[in-house]
Formats: structure tokens, sequence, C-alpha cells
């Protein structure tokens, strides 16, 4: 038999790291802007065409390469970094694997322009397919100048499974967001299509976080600070009135470095217990400074996922500080009884004594006495009334009455019984049948094989679903112009994704006008959701979107329509009227499914009569 085992040669060797680390347009940015800072820059560029797929440029002021370290740099497991096994647990720098040019190199074609700081030349270098086909020295300014361009070129598997444009550049600004909003000393700056996005100088933490996500988080954040032996922990966290469902910015950072921490993560969101309703997330930004020897970051390609040491002890002291600062600040609501606006109590001033009360009773009474004394019984208060001693004649009827409350077993249901499946066969309603309405939420009609009942809810998502869906496609959606038109305002990863939205929302009937900077006047929304925050729909649909991570018009249309029909469908509890109650029940029946709603929830359910009348017999 003959040896089956070889080695991989250095071209597929590469592409499968690659494959590890390099997985998207983003995640090239990623790497190359955290060398840029490894190397101390200043001033960080960075220009995106097509959300990356035709070329990703990177441009940074900072210490640079020499000839022979530019060359080298692109070899695999080659770094500056660590020299021995237990430099993996001193790090201070971001990347340190030595893999990331490596992999870029094996899977784009990349051109680097580097220079030393106080030499006259640098090197330019060009590489394809991991392939060196140019070397030479050339005039360049101080400092590394990246440009990646057709990432994927051979291996179009890979390529064919990026998503679209939008969702790609979204991906690209949270992983640039990621990283602006540790490093407030370093300026950013970013570019797509020579459209501006970011624009971020040298400035204070409070104001890095606002130039990212908007003025209106100034207002928003409270302060942590806390030092230990173990950790020391600052940042800011949000205030629980600005608790929301979706799009909570959510960060945690270590030793300067991006993490995701679902442990971390539940400490914050138990100091916030009893503040914010259930289900609802906060936004944070939290900063952790603790000994490398105490973290392991080696556990993931991306190293987004990072092991500490003490992460109980951590845990109690990221709560503790979270609590202290939402009673600090008074967020957390409290009763104050040193204000100056206490009315005043007047003094207890004694002037006469109270007479004690006195008691009343009877001396002749007996409670297991036959009959009744022959004196007159007192009428005070407090004279309690003798007691039969014919206990048998007191507690007759009590045997009787609890028989007649226990549950017959004949009229119990099985207990396979008690909801009957949803029939296969779609019911007929009844003609002129009347409908009535069970707790708010509801609807019970007769149908010719027995009692029907609908969700009240479900049953309008549905009708809601497939109307937006069918405005969607013809492009008829009607607007309903407001008086007073609301501004809603997104980061640039929202941004985007808005964007990428924009043709659909305008069929369904919103009417958006930019305004720049990430900001859009609502002029219209679709008529019949009247009482509905528009700013709060479109923001919905927004995440939503970015969480499907949609690739597909069809899919994003669906998104779309089925967050529009849960925002503007029936709740539960509202009290309908026979009238809306029978047109809900007709527009059901003339959708296609009406059984089920769009995200696979039951709608209705059939109880045949020949149930009814085997429960009767």
């Amino acid at each position: 038999m003959s040896d089956i085992i070889h080695l991989l040669p250095d071209a597929v060797a590469n592409q499968i790291a690659a494959g590890e680390v390099i997985q998207r347009p983003a995640s090239v940015i990623k790497e190359l802007v955290e060398n840029a800072i490894d190397a101390e820059a200043h001033e960080v560029h960075v220009l995106v065409t097509d959300a990356g797929k035709t070329s990703i440029q990177v441009i940074d002021d900072g210490k640079g390469m020499s000839e022979t370290d530019a060359r080298l740099s692109f070899e695999r497991h080659a770094t500056s970094k660590i020299r021995q096994a237990s430099d993996l647990f001193a790090l201070h720098t971001m990347g340190f694997r030595g893999e990331a040019l490596a992999s870029i190199a094996a899977v784009a074609e990349v051109e680097l322009k580097t220079r030393l700081a106080g030499k006259e030349l640098g090197t330019r270098l060009v590489l394809a397919g991991s392939k060196v086909e140019l070397q030479e020295t050339v005039t360049c300014p101080q400092g590394s100048n990246f440009l990646v361009k057709n990432l994927f070129f051979n291996v179009p598997a890979r390529r064919k499974f990026l998503k679209a444009n939008s969702t790609e550049l979204s991906n690209i600004l949270a992983e640039f967001e990621r990283i602006a909003l540790v490093h407030p000393e370093v300026a950013f700056y970013l570019y797509s299509n020579d459209t501006e996005v970011f624009n971020l100088p040298v400035m204070p933490l409070r104001q890095r976080i606002m130039s990212v996500f908007g003025k209106k988080m100034n207002q928003q954040l409270l302060s942590v600070e806390v030092e230990t032996s173990l950790v020391k922990i600052s940042g800011f966290i949000a205030k629980p009135e600005t608790a929301r469902k979706k799009g909570a910015h959510q960060y945690f950072f270590v030793n300067g470095r991006y993490m995701r921490h679902p442990y971390f993560h539940k400490a914050v969101m138990d100091a916030y217990e009893q503040l914010i309703p259930a289900g609802e997330q906060i936004s944070y930004f939290i900063y952790f400074d603790v000994d490398p020897a105490n973290i392991d970051v080696n556990i993931h390609p991306t190293k987004t996922e990072i092991k500490f040491e003490n992460e109980q002890a951590i845990w109690q002291i990221l709560s503790a500080a979270v609590k202290e600062s939402l009673g600090k600040f008074s967020a957390i609501p409290s009763i104050d009884f040193d204000t100056e606006d206490m009315p005043d109590m007047p003094a207890y001033e004694q002037t006469d004594t109270a007479a004690p009360p006195k008691v009343h009773y009877n001396t002749d009474f007996n409670p297991f006495q036959a009959s009744a004394p022959t004196h007159s019984e007192p009428s005070q208060p407090g004279y309690a009334r003798r007691a039969s001693n014919d206990w048998e004649a007191l507690y007759a009827g009590v045997s009787r009455a609890s028989k007649m409350n226990e549950p017959d077993d004949d009229l119990l249901p099985d207990e396979e019984e008690v909801i009957p499946p949803l029939p296969t066969e779609e019911p007929v309603v009844e003609k002129g049948a009347q409908h009535f309405q069970l707790k708010g939420r509801f609807i019970l009609t007769s149908v010719k094989s027995g009692l029907m009942l609908i969700d009240q809810h479900r049953a309008h998502v549905r009708v809601l679903f497939d109307r937006y869906m069918e405005q969607i496609r013809t492009r008829n959606g009607v607007s309903q112009g407001v008086l007073f038109p609301e501004v809603v305002e997104l980061p640039p990863s929202e941004a985007t994704v808005l964007e990428s939205l924009t043709d659909d929302l305008t069929a369904v009937g919103f009417d958006l006008t930019p305004l720049g900077g990430g900001s859009y006047a609502v002029n219209g929304v679709p008529a019949g959701i009247e009482g509905l925050s528009p700013v709060e729909l479109i923001r919905n649909m927004v995440h939503t979107a970015m969480e499907k991570g949609g690739n597909v018009r069809e899919e994003v249309q669906t998104i779309l329509a089925l967050t529009l029909a849960r925002s503007a469908a029936i709740v539960y509890g509202q009290v309908l009227s026979e009238e809306e109650m029978a047109n809900l029940v007709d527009s059901l029946f003339a959708c296609p499914t009406p059984g089920y709603t769009p995200d696979g929830k039951t709608v209705l359910i059939t109880v045949k009569e020949e149930d009814i009348e085997r429960r009767f017999a």
C-alpha cells in the first residue's frame, strides 16, 4: 500500500489559513488597521471601493518597515511581537501571530509601499496569490500604504458567498467603529467610493463615542470607574430609560482589544434588573485593563474571544461598579429624606391624658352550655353569643357542598385532547355567524365543522404582511404625509443598510429625505400605522435587516414587510367590535395561507363539533 499522507504546498496552506483569519473585506481592514496602530501611527486613512470587493487601501504614518522586513512580513508566522512561547502571555500589541499579511496575500493582489523614519527611500512590493511579482526601491511618505485588490480572486467559491455591497460595507463600518472606539488618541478617516464616511480626529473618549453614534449619546451615558488589584474598569453605561429591544450599542474592550463576553454581558444586564423591561437591551462601552499574564487572547483566530483567569471575581467587580454608577447618578428610583422640600411635621405636645379602653364581657358565658342563661344577654361590643353543641347538624351540608364543587371526571377532557390539532382542510366560516372576543386576545366564531379560535394579533400580522408584500412588489404603497417631520439619526454602519432599503421603504409608503451625516427626515409614513413612532419603526427594520444579513432582495423585502406588520398589527387586549372582528376574519381567509404567520406560528385552531358533543355526554 502506497503512502497517502503528504505535506500541503505553501499556496494551499496559506489559503486554508486565510479561511480562518480573512473571512470578508472587514477582516482585511481589521488586520491592517491594527497593524497600523501597533506601528504607532497617529493617523490612519481607509479607502474602500465596492465595499472592499474591488479594492481596500489602508494608509498610516507609523514607523514603516525596512526592505527586509517588508519582504519577510508576508511570510507565515513572521512576526516582530513574540520571540518565545512565554511572550504570548505578556502581549501589549494587537497582532502577534504573523498570519494576517500572509493570509491576505494568499487570496488577493497586494501592493505595499513603506518607508522607515529617517530614510530617504522606501520599498514597493507587489504580490498576488502569495507570489512576489515585483520588489523595487521608490520614494514614498513615512509609514505604510497597503493596497489590496480583487479579494478572493483565486478562490471563486469564497467570493461567491460574499454578501451584498450594503451588507459588506456595514460589516466594514462596524469593525472600523470597534477600533476607533478603543483608540481615541489616533485620528481615523474612512472613505467609501470616494465619499467620506468617518472623520474622527484625536479627541477624548466621550467625544469619540458621540462622533461615532451621534450627539444624543452625551445625555444617555453614565461614567463607570473602579480600580482593584485584579482589574481596572472604566467606560460608560446608558441610562435605564434609553433601553431598546434592538440596536443597543454594546462593547467590551480589554487592554485595547475588542472582545465578546456573554458572561460579563450578563453581569451588566443583571445590574439593570427591575429597571428596564424584560427583553430590552442597554448600551454600554466598558474598558478592562488587566495584567496580560491573567488573560489568554490566543483561543480564537480572530481574537474576539478572550479567556480570563479570574472571571468570577471580575464579574462581581463589574456588577458592583455598574450598580454603583446607577446609584451615584440617581438612575435608580429612591426616596430622599434630606431634601429641602419636605413638608414640616408638627411637633406633638401632650396636653390631656387619654383614658384606657374598657372591656365588657359576660362572666356567665359558657360556649359548651346547651341552653342559654336565664338572664338577658348584654349588647355591649365584644360579647360573644353562645355556640350550639350540635356539631353534626352544623357541618351537615359541608360534605355535600364539597362534592358539588368537585369536577366531574366525565367532563374533564383527555390529556391528549386538550387542543385539537390544526385542521388539514381550511375551515369554512358559516354565513351570518357571530364573532365573540375572549380575554382581549382570541376571536371565537362558528364554522361548519365546529368552533374556531383565532389569535387576533397573529391574524392581523398575517393580513398586513401579505398586504405590504403586495405593495412592495407592485410599488403602489399609499403614503400619508406628516404635519411635523421627524428626524432619524443613524450611525454610518446602520445608515448604509437604510440606503439599501430606501426603494422598498418608498414602495411601502415611507417618504425619507437624506439630510447628511446619517440623518433622514421622515416626511411621510404608510397609511394605517397611525400612533406608531416612525423613527423607532425605521430603526427596528434596519436592525432586523442587519441581524438577518439578507443578501437577496426578496429576503430584505420579507424582513421589511414582517417588521412593519408586527408593529402595526392589533395588540393583545384591544377590544374589537363585531364589525372589526368580521372584517379581520374575512381578510384572514382571503390570504393564501391563513393558518400560519409568516414566521410559522399558528394563527387558528378548530374544535370539532363531535368533540364538543362528546364532552357533554
